[in-house]
Formats: C-alpha cells, structure tokens, sequence
C-alpha cells in the first residue's frame, strides 16, 4: 500500500444524508446498497490519485495531494451518485466537506484538528451538496473544473472547533444550485458550549447512543469520572441537532443543592421565564411552565450530572416526558436513574493498544494514544511521537486506564516532562495529574478532586468496603471479598448488595469468562481506595485478612 500523502494535503469527506432513515427503509438490503456506493466512490476517487483513510460505517475519508484533484474528484463522485441507478428507487444524497492543510501524519494515518476541520465541513452541508474551506477554495480559485464557480456561504461555527470558518459551495451546472441554511451551530437553536479542543474516537459509542435516541425518549450515559460522558453527549447533541426544530438545551446539575433546582436550571438552560423560584412550592409551579411550553416542541435536553439527585432528576424527567411526547432527554451520571423508559449506555474508557504491540503504526491506532498526542501537541506544539516515546505513551495510557480526563491531565505536563519521566511519576498520579482547564470545572481539574467528587457519592459503608477492596491487587470474587471485607473488628457489612451498589455506580468494574464472575478495580480508584484506607487506621487489620486469605488460597491450590 503507498505511502499517505504528506506536506499540504487536501481531505474530502463524503457521507449519505439520513442513512439512518435509508437502514430502516432497506432493511437487510441496506447492506447492499453500501458496498455499490462505496465501490463506486472508490472508483472515482482513485482514478483521481485519491488515498483512502480507513472507513467509519458509510462514510468515506480520501486524502489528495492536491486541492484541484480533490475538487474534480468531488465533482465527479456527485454526477456518478446522481447518474446511478440504485435498487429499489433509492436516491442517494451524498455530502461532502473538502479543506486544505497540513495535518500530522503519524502510524500511516492522519489525526490533529486539520482533519476534524474537514469532517466537521461535511457534517453541516445537505445531501448533492460539496463544501469547501477557506483554504480549499484559495487553493482552487483558479484552477476549478470547467463551468465550475463558488458561491461565498459566509462563516460558520463548527462543531469541536475554536476557530470559525469561511465555508464556501462549490458550484457547477450538474449539481443542486440550492440548499437550506447550512446545519451549523449558528443556525441552530441551542446553547452548547463552544469546545476548545478535538473530540477524539468515540465513533462506535456515539452511533450507538443516536439509535438510542431514536428509539426511546430518555438515554442516561454512565460512567465513572473523567470517563468522557459529558463530552460524549455534547457530541451527539450536536449531531442530531439538525433533527431537533426546537434546539438542544444543556442544562448543568452538578452543585444544585436539592431537586428543587432542577427546573430553574432547565428553565434558565432553554430561556423558559414563568413560574416561581427554586423552593419546593416553585420547583413545582415551574415544573408545571416548562410541560407547558416543551408540550408541542421537538427538542433535545441534556441533564449533565445527575449522580447527586438521581431520585429527583427521575422523578424531573418522568413528568416531563409523559407530557411531551417530542422530547427526548439525554442524561448523564456515574448511575442510571431507574425510570422504565430509560435506555442505560455505559460509557467506557476510549480504546487501549494492544498488549503485544510496540510498533508506532499500531499504537497510534488505539484512541487513547491519539488523545495523548492531540493533547500533547496542544501543550507542546514541538512534541511528536515517535518510535522511542510512543510504547511509553501506550504504558501511560494503559496505566491510566484510558480514562480521557486522567490521560489528557497526563499529556499537558509534556510542556515540562517527557513521556519517560510522566511515565516514573505515574504512581503517584494524584501528584501529577493536576493542572487542568482553569474553564473546566474545579471537579476536572485534578484527578484527586474527580475521585474526591465520586466517593463523595458514597453511603458509609459503601465507603469502606471500596477501601477495603483495594488490597486485593489483580481482582476478586465474591467470596475473597467476603472473606476479606466482611466481618472485621465488629463491622459487618453485606459484601453482596455493596458490591452491586459500587458496579451501578461506575467504581468496580466486572471481568467475564468461564467460573464466578470477578471484579477489580480501575488503578486510578484502588490508588485512591488505598490511601483513603491508610487514612482510616483499618489497614493492618485489612492487610493482615488479606495476607491469611492469599495463604489459604495457595496452600488449598
């Protein structure tokens, strides 16, 4: 396979408008359908000296080294689509989105916001419509296919990006002169807020929860801190955003000190005025206003946080829900909210490298090691990865478990440290891994205060069964547990029920396989489970049950 093109490149992405509705008006023909398209994109693009990048589901990523071929490539993908006959009378409208820049190149592929750019191009255009950037029409202006011209779109903001941008219509006599104002976050109604930094991975995750949603009125996304929950509903947000005439409206639990906040926090979210204050009286009255007014409205909400009044944000929703038919809830939490219609995604960490691999190309495939070098590069512009730093980067990020917040706390000390020496330090990672976003929320902003703002979610006993727990070093059943945690200095505890309790909340995670099923805990919370032990005075006691436990287990093997 040749090498990718490097240097000034020019990105074009094509993907069908409302494949969604095409899967369910195909069925199992569907698949079909797809390979005749992509065989014959792939065609086009290649006679045009275009390098495909790896798929994701219909979508295709093709790289040129040069903006004209790009443009004529397009140009000629959209008259093949248009000219085709596909089965069943389908019609294909193919979007596509083309910008001009020079990307990082790393592991054979390409990452780094020049290609988020180009795919955030596409996502906002309609079906036979083909999209240029600012650069890709410099680039182009006068070398277009003949008849060819521009139509001048003005700027736009784009989903993930700081920076706005100058997006530009390619014009030609065989295409669609005319479209809708384009799907950007200017044109929409919503108040996300603006991201500054790439959304990285999460492809398969964030397909997942839209066919959720599509399905049932209410998606709650759970995980355990830094797990990217936030983030990820702030994506899919965005995305179905265009199916939402009435807007998506993220409204911020986290801090509200009783469920009666929580309607003046939708309320004030989705500009809704009316009703009364947050007591409990006006907690209801304006509950009563926001049925009202979102009772004939299509529109998406998003409860963020919502682990310190699960009881009430339920209890918030099924109102809601059961009077507004058109809105859908996306919630996020460290645990479900326990209503019937509740579809429950547990969000887990971004993808880890193989164990066995060592070589550049394969570990920069694996999520979690491009969120380390996006973030790295962003902190340190100079820092690259190479064939030396990159099996360190993966050992981080396996150490870290892939959680996104510990990872990208660990990429910003690369403005003052190597991977080798991030590398040392991470044994004492609540040391290390602080420094976040000053815009971040204080909870972000370290990986002490997220765990600090998870075990404080904790009942008492919970608490110490999670901390008796992390002497077990590679796992456990659930009769090491019990014979470990449970009845110790006079304080008994049912193992069993805590155990459910810590899993529903995000803390313990479970490993399969044949026999009893086994637990463990994620490095980052038996780090911190054991020095919230050593604080309490029960660790000889623990340790010593342990020891007496690991000893019995050996001399019955």
């Amino acid at each position: 396979m040749p090498d990718p093109p490097s240097g000034t490149v020019t990105f074009l992405f094509a993907d069908i408008e409302d494949s969604t509705r095409l899967l369910h008006q195909l069925g199992d023909r569907y698949t079909t359908v797809i390979e005749a398209y992509h065989r014959l994109l792939r065609e086009v693009f290649h006679r045009a000296g275009g390098y495909e990048e790896d798929p994701v589901g219909e979508s295709l990523f093709v790289v040129f080294p040069r903006a004209s071929d790009a443009v004529n490539a397009a140009l000629a993908a959209q008259r093949a689509v248009i000219t085709s006959a596909w089965p069943d009378g389908v019609v294909l409208r193919v979007r596509m989105g083309l910008h001009t820049g020079q990307p990082i190149v790393a592991g054979g592929g390409y990452i780094g916001l020049e290609v988020h750019r180009a795919a955030r191009i596409a996502s906002v255009g309609w079906g036979g419509q083909v999209l240029l950037s600012q650069a890709t029409s410099d680039a182009v202006v006068h070398d277009l296919p003949a008849g060819a011209g521009v139509r001048d779109l003005g700027e736009h903001r784009l989903k993930d990006l700081q920076r706005r941008e100058q997006i530009f219509q390619l014009l030609h006599p065989d295409l669609t002169p005319d479209f809708p104002p384009l799907r950007s976050l200017d044109t929409l109604p919503h108040n996300l807020p603006h991201q500054l930094t790439s959304f990285v991975g999460r492809e398969r995750e964030m397909a997942e929860v839209k066919e959720l949603l599509s399905t049932t009125p209410l998606v709650t996304l759970v995980g355990s801190g830094g797990i990217g929950k936030t983030r990820l509903a702030l994506q899919v947000a965005a995305d179905v955003m265009d199916g939402m005439s009435n807007g998506v409206w993220l409204a911020e639990l986290a801090g509200l000190p009783d469920a009666a906040r929580i309607p003046p926090a939708v309320a004030s979210a989705a500009g809704v005025h009316g009703g009364g204050d947050g007591d409990s009286d006006g907690g209801r009255a304006l509950l009563a206003v926001l049925t009202e007014h979102f009772q004939r409205k299509k529109l998406l909400l998003i409860l963020d946080n919502c682990e310190y009044l699960v009881a009430g944000c339920a209890q918030f929703a099924a109102s809601l829900l059961q009077s507004c038919p058109n809105v859908k809830i996306l919630a996020t939490s460290w645990q479900p909210l326990g209503l019937a219609p509740e579809a429950v995604f547990r969000v887990s960490p971004l993808t880890l490298p193989d164990s066995e691999a060592t070589a550049l190309e394969e570990l920069v495939q694996s999520e979690s090691v491009r969120l380390f070098l996006e973030r790295a590069m962003g902190s340190q512009p100079t820092f690259t990865l190479t064939d030396t730093n990159a099996p360190v980067v993966a050992q981080i990020c396996r150490r870290l478990d892939g959680n996104p917040l510990a990872i990208e706390l660990a990429a910003a000390r690369a403005r003052v440290l190597s991977p080798d020496q991030i590398a040392a330090r991470i044994s004492d990672r609540f040391k290390l891994l602080t420094g976040g976003s000053r815009t971040a929320p204080p909870r972000q902003q370290s990986l002490r205060a997220t765990m600090d703002w998870g075990y404080g979610l904790l009942s008492e006993q919970e608490r110490l069964l999670l901390q008796r727990l992390s002497v077990f070093q590679d796992g456990w059943t659930l009769e090491a547990a019990a014979a470990v945690c449970g009845e110790l200095d006079g304080t008994g505890i049912d193992v069993a029920d805590l155990l459910i309790s810590l899993k529903t909340k995000s803390l313990i995670l479970t490993e399969g396989g044949r026999g009893p099923i086994r637990y463990r805990l994620p490095q980052t919370v038996r780090q911190y489970g054991l020095e919230k032990l050593q604080e309490s005075g029960e660790a000889p006691a623990v340790e010593h049950r342990y020891r007496e436990w690991s000893l019995g287990v050996v001399s019955n093997a």
